[in-house]
């Protein structure tokens, strides 16, 4: 579902680079991705082209 996402060195805790499936159409989209400081929240954002048309997902580990 996630593939190619590499550290951003810019900045602490983002992911960028990478690719998004979404399994319900099987379309790809490029995406980005979040961790928050506590490691307890990924925001990832997949989208088309440009990251403002696009739409985010927040998953929060189980503990």
């Amino acid at each position: 579902m996630l593939k190619g996402f590499k550290a951003d060195p810019k900045h602490d805790n983002e992911f960028i680079g990478g690719t998004v499936l979404d399994p319900l159409s099987g379309n790809v989209y490029k995406g980005k991705a979040k961790l928050n400081p506590s490691g307890k929240r990924l925001t990832m954002r997949g989208y088309i082209d440009v990251s403002v048309l696009g739409r985010s997902t927040t998953w929060i580990r189980a503990d």
